[in-house]
């Protein structure tokens, strides 16, 4: 009989959701594809800063894909590439040399470090005509292992004990670890040390004072096929072709984003003709997509992208109540993620057991897998120690009450969609959970950076091939006050035999010694529940008959890093 009463429940939410998406009415654009020298975007959140290597979000790294180039990424094939250097650096090629580590003291540490050289092309540029130099790298380096400046991913800077510049052009990197990654510089994001060494004379205030939040339409902070021209916060950014890129030349002379929280009014705008394009990497989600495709397939292009992309629930395990396993995993089994699968998204947003896609090599089935029991969940919640029912929710002996808040971004009609649909299952288990939601500006840049929420945090996690879940489960990662809130470990999870795992993938260059390791990692995860895994996330583009050459990847580089290429038929 819950069973039936949980299907209803979804059945009434996805009416709902339907009736709000079929109000979106309007007609399409008519311009004919001559005159298209303007393309505008619409996405659902706007960023919290723009400064590349401070705070992770994906509408960020969507934005400047298309004004920055970094060092390399991961391409269509999910294989490394070059995009600022002018090839990779391996041993066959020559540019990789292994050495024996040392200690500071001069002793052998037993690990090997590695030296990469790598050259910058000599077409790139920043948008003032400056060129992208070694200069740049050695500054960026800097600013990223300092530990006051908070960026993100502090470690990576860290583990490089050197650069040693050769010429304007040409550098190696003498990194502590010889790690599976070696041969690319994948996520380094060059700033330019002629415009932002001021900026970070005081280290502890580069994140507010970086010229990306003071003076975000400086042209010399971009190095791409586009510049930032126009920046109205929660509103709108505006690129406008950069006259200093020396690659293909874009289509369009100007790129305005728009940001629309609401995915039903994103649509509307679409077909208003008030917006071109909804990118799918922030944009309709799987089910919308699919019935907009349904009402107006004649008119657009709807790509789908399976991908690297995993939406979840953040826990709070500073939270004494959340820190109870028992509760975790209660909380897990009290709701049904294949009816939220099969209901709301037609079974094509498959549940999550881990963060890792099975469309990454790395992914395991030899873990624990939790399906809905909500009386294994009462069960739990009975043995520690929440057995007093009282008008519906229980309590501790105490007479505390076993209540909880999520949050996720405001306006996005399925993320709130999912979190009634949660709320449901749980108030049947005795669990009662309110719903405070943000902005996403908000909800990324403050609260969920520095660990102000106090119980769940609903959003996804968007990774390259093979990404070592280092600054999101590695207990080094958890942002305070004391490391300027860098890293990704939100929800503070130690777990001394991940920690020590996730240094052993690091360094493990033999694939099937690795693969092993992950599969232990995920087990952990699993088993320890950090998170609450909900379901891996396909992409919908909905895209105008007119625009072509966007490729979607599947993985956390976006299509903006290949914007050149798009074009008007």
């Amino acid at each position: 009989m819950a069973a039936l009463v949980n299907a209803t429940v979804l059945s009434r939410w996805l009416i709902a959701l339907l009736m709000t998406i079929a109000a979106a009415l309007g007609t399409t654009s008519t311009a004919p594809a001559e005159t298209r020298d303007k393309l505008t975007i619409g996405i659902t959140q706007f960023p919290s800063t723009l400064n590349p290597i401070i705070d992770s979000m994906l509408v960020k790294s969507y934005i400047l894909a298309m004004a920055r180039r970094q060092i390399s990424i991961f391409g269509h094939d999910w294989e490394a590439m070059c995009q600022l250097c002018t090839e990779l650096a391996t041993f066959d090629n020559g540019r990789a040399e292994a050495f024996d580590g040392v200690d500071k003291a001069g002793k052998p540490t037993g690990e090997k470090g590695v030296r990469t050289r790598f050259t910058l092309r000599d077409d790139a540029f920043w948008g003032d005509g400056v060129p992208v130099t070694t200069r740049d790298i050695v500054f960026t380096w800097k600013v990223g292992k300092h530990p006051e400046t908070g960026v993100a991913d502090y470690r990576s800077f860290q583990d490089i004990l050197d650069i040693e510049v050769h010429d304007e052009k040409s550098f190696t990197v003498v990194n502590r670890k010889l790690d599976y990654r070696y041969y690319a510089m994948s996520g380094f994001q060059p700033l330019p040390a002629h415009l932002e060494g001021k900026a970070f004379a005081v280290p502890k205030d580069y994140r507010n004072r970086t010229l990306y939040e003071t003076d975000p339409t400086n042209p010399g902070l971009y190095n791409g096929p586009y510049r930032i021209t126009e920046v109205v916060p929660g509103s709108h950014i505006v690129l406008s072709r950069n006259e200093q890129w020396r690659g293909a030349a874009p289509t369009f002379n100007e790129i305005r984003v728009r940001t629309i929280e609401k995915t039903a009014a994103l649509e509307a705008n679409l077909l208003s003709g008030a917006i071109d394009y909804i990118a799918g990497e922030a944009g309709l989600s799987l089910d919308q997509a699919l019935a907009f495709e349904k009402r107006h397939g004649d008119d657009y292009d709807v790509v789908y992208k399976p991908g690297l992309i995993y939406e979840h629930l953040d826990l709070m395990l500073d939270n004494p109540v959340l820190a109870d396993l028992r509760v975790r995993r209660a909380l897990i089994q009290a709701i049904d993620r294949q009816a939220i699968s099969d209901q709301l998204f037609a079974g094509k947003q498959p549940v999550a057991h881990s963060g890792v896609h099975p469309l990454d090599w790395t992914h395991s089935e030899e873990i624990r897998k939790y399906d809905y029991a909500p009386d294994k969940a009462r069960a739990l919640l009975d043995d520690a120690g929440w057995s007093d029912i009282r008008n519906g929710v229980r309590h501790n002996v105490a007479g505390e009450k076993l209540a909880f808040e999520i949050m996720t971004t405001a306006g996005n009609r399925v993320r709130e969609l999912v979190e009634q649909v949660l709320q449901d299952y749980w108030k049947a288990v005795g669990i009662e959970v309110r719903i405070r939601n943000q902005p996403a500006r908000v909800l990324f840049g403050e609260t969920i950076s520095k660990r102000k929420f106090s119980g769940l945090a609903m959003f996804a996690w968007l990774s390259a091939p093979e990404s070592l879940p280092r600054t999101t489960l590695h207990s080094d990662f958890i942002p305070s006050p004391a490391n300027s809130w860098a890293g990704q470990n939100y929800t503070g999870f130690n777990d001394p035999e991940m920690d020590r795992l996730i240094d052993a993938i690091e360094i493990e260059l033999d694939r099937d010694k690795r693969g092993g390791l992950w599969k232990r990692v995920q087990q952990i995860y699993a088993d320890r529940l950090p998170a609450i895994p909900l379901y891996f996330r396909a992409d919908g583009f909905i895209l105008p008959k007119w625009l072509k050459g966007i490729r979607p990847t599947g993985h956390m580089y976006t299509t903006t890093n290949w914007v050149e290429e798009w074009r008007v038929e």
